[in-house]
């Protein structure tokens, strides 16, 4: 075999692999709005929200978390500072269903760097009940939101969470966003979940909380920097998995600019360096770009005609990811494919700054994230 073969059988392989993702995790994936599982208990159950500021779609995320048909649960809002913009609309949302049992928890626990692990401790000593779900402010709670939390549980289960799905973007970056989201990260979670593989999200995770309290309680989020990473490893030290509901939850993600998408995914690059180097070495192998290159070669050094190659990785890449995204009932838009080519183009440049030392911003607070995970630290923050 020769130079251009080998390179184009390399080429070929790194598509093949992306199409098996792509056909575990929709053979493990149900559609949006598919009925969760069906579950015989429904135990009462408390939701930790931490919240900072007014987000674009507050007013109806707010609404959601109060519309939900389990029988029994109540809502945990956590805010550090009582002159937060978004208590009123807290306030006028319990007003509005006072059925639902409804706290607002004001106060900032340092015991970590993570500013989320911090606002979320006074709602983990304050829920009332053993099964406890924290969840972040910008989850699209959908009715049956519980229902298909305790419906991915199993015997041999630590935690059960979602990914985000990002919906209603604003504009092409946000149409990126959603590209990065769902047919990237959430694809090769589920992928990674039904291969035995399973690691925690934020943005929904369902605890039993006498489990993770006699294995030190909320407080051993603060292992590492990022809490689901923490979650993860904590698991899987008690020879319990990570599982992932049945579909994602929507996340709206509203406008978006270039800068915030690069910024926030630089943020979740670094994050998933630190905590799991050698899962995310191999990262730079994803998306576009190396296939192409490795085709382009193999035109270079042989015979093999430049635009039916290139066009056939671009078809075996693009093409069963938009299917995936048609059949799943995800964002799906004649911006879908050029927003995936923009990711890929930006996903090598995102994984070579990860490896860089330096500043970060979380939800307004200054960190500072160094080329080890022990060098993790927090900086003082800006005005």
């Amino acid at each position: 075999m020769d130079t251009a073969q080998a390179l184009a059988l390399a080429s070929g392989a790194l598509v093949a692999t992306n199409l098996l993702s792509i056909l575990i995790a929709g053979r493990r994936l149900k559609p949006t709005g598919a009925a969760p599982p069906e579950i015989e208990e429904r135990p009462s159950v408390s939701i930790v929200i931490p919240v900072r500021g007014i987000e674009n779609f507050s007013t109806e995320t707010l609404d959601r978390a109060f519309r939900l048909t389990w029988p029994d649960y109540e809502l945990l809002f956590c805010v550090a500072h009582a002159g937060d913009p978004i208590v009123p609309l807290i306030e006028a949302a319990a007003a509005a269903h006072p059925h639902v049992a409804a706290r607002i928890l004001v106060g900032d626990d340092r015991i970590s760097a993570n500013p989320k692990l911090n606002n979320c401790v006074k709602g983990w000593q304050a829920a009332r009940h053993d099964w406890v779900v924290l969840a972040d402010s910008n989850v699209l709670m959908p009715p049956d939101y519980i229902q298909h939390l305790m419906g991915g549980w199993r015997s041999d289960s630590g935690l059960v969470c979602s990914t985000p799905l990002g919906s209603r973007p604003d504009g092409f970056w946000a149409e990126v966003e959603c590209m990065f989201l769902n047919t990237q990260q959430a694809r090769w979670q589920y992928a990674g979940e039904a291969l035995g593989l399973g690691f925690a999200q934020g943005k929904s995770m369902l605890w039993y909380k006498p489990m993770l309290d006699a294995n030190g309680g909320i407080q051993a989020l603060n292992a590492e920097i990022a809490e689901d990473a923490a979650s993860t490893k904590l698991v899987s030290r008690l020879g319990l998995k990570v599982h992932l509901v049945s579909a994602p939850f929507e996340q709206p993600l509203g406008r978006r600019s270039g800068q915030e998408v690069w910024s926030r995914q630089c943020r979740w690059s670094r994050l998933r360096r630190v905590t799991f180097p050698a899962f995310f070495s191999p990262e730079i192998l994803l998306g576009a770009v190396p296939p192409l290159l490795l085709m382009l070669a193999a035109v270079l050094l042989g015979d093999v005609p430049l635009l039916p190659a290139v066009l056939l990785v671009l078809a075996g890449l693009y093409l069963p990811e938009a299917a995936l995204a048609l059949a799943k009932g995800w964002r799906l838009s004649l911006w879908s494919v050029p927003a995936m080519m923009m990711r890929d183009a930006m996903m090598p440049a995102i994984w070579l700054r990860a490896w860089i030392g330096g500043a970060i911003d979380w939800r307004g607070n200054t960190m500072t994230i160094g080329t080890t995970a022990c060098e993790l630290k927090e900086a003082p923050a800006g005005p």
